[in-house]
């Protein structure tokens, strides 16, 4: 695991999210590094790492050809209401193919999906061989939204942790890299946040009356994500806790992260099955 990764990995037991200051910036490199202008240079150093998953996309989507390998990567984002879910996408994949690449918001269940389990509409929005997904919200919203707004029991939500885990094994075993990364913000941060929208005319749609209903069970939504994380961090598929009240570290941790998931994973272009210098002379041969 790099350092970044070790830093970040929550490590189930007793840990809590209010362990973790969303102000903080672990594994940044020193001052001297960093320089006096730290958002100019999260956006170079952002910009450089995602030409290099750029790199990792192009090798996984061609070793995956032809059936050749089922790899795929799966970047899970959560995060409270105002987290930078969207604006982490936009920074981290600003390199990358659209064409190989698919975000998945989740919503409500519609009544198709919930005439299903709830796991149902996840493995049908995951990533297909040499593909990269991003789910904004995922199938944890099942154990967050449902338990503080007590919309199904606890005896059914509570079952679901060890259903994730048992899926997301599944998944791992068939050759799906999940990066989990929770972007964590204060509620001070959420607050400002929430005023820049109503402030702005031009950020007045991305405002929700409804969100200060949410805002109100943060409590609640934090001892729900304690328990997701706790139970729900494994081998398979780690939680990472990314402090994000501060978005240029936010952007350059969570980029950091997934390419050093990418450097592991290592994707090879696949071999040629013709003879590439008997190809060569014919084409320079040809009219």
């Amino acid at each position: 695991m790099s350092g970044l990764r070790e830093l970040l990995s929550f490590r189930p037991g007793d840990a809590r999210l209010a362990d973790v200051d969303p102000r903080s910036t672990p594994g940044l490199p020193g001052n001297h590094v960093v320089g006096d202008d730290p958002k100019r240079w999260s956006q170079t150093r952002v910009a450089a790492i995602s030409e290099e998953l750029n790199a990792y996309q192009e090798r996984l989507f061609a070793s995956a050809k032809e059936g050749a390998t089922n790899r795929r990567v799966l970047l899970v984002l959560q995060a409270m209401d105002c987290g930078g879910k969207d604006g982490t996408v936009r920074n981290v994949t600003q390199g990358m193919s659209p064409a190989g690449m698919k975000a998945v918001s989740f919503g409500p269940p519609d009544e198709e999906e919930r005439r299903h389990d709830f796991l149902w509409r996840i493995r049908r929005a995951l990533p297909s061989a040499g593909h990269i997904g991003i789910f904004n919200r995922s199938h944890y919203e099942d154990v967050l939204i449902v338990r503080v707004h007590d919309l199904i029991g606890e005896d059914v939500w509570a079952q679901r942790y060890e259903q994730i885990n048992a899926f997301e094994a599944e998944m791992a075993a068939d050759g799906l890299t999940m990066i989990k990364i929770m972007l964590h913000i204060s509620k001070e941060e959420q607050k400002k946040r929430l005023l820049a929208r109503l402030d702005d005319p031009s950020k007045h749609w991305k405002y929700n009356p409804g969100d200060l209903d949410e805002r109100a069970r943060w409590d609640d939504y934090q001892r729900a994500y304690d328990d997701a994380l706790n139970r729900c961090s494994t081998t398979a598929a780690p939680w990472y806790v990314v402090p994000a009240d501060r978005k240029w570290y936010r952007n350059w941790a969570v980029a950091t992260l997934l390419r050093d998931t990418f450097a592991d994973i290592d994707p090879q272009y696949p071999r040629p099955d013709f003879d590439v210098a008997a190809e060569r002379a014919k084409l320079l041969a040809a009219d």
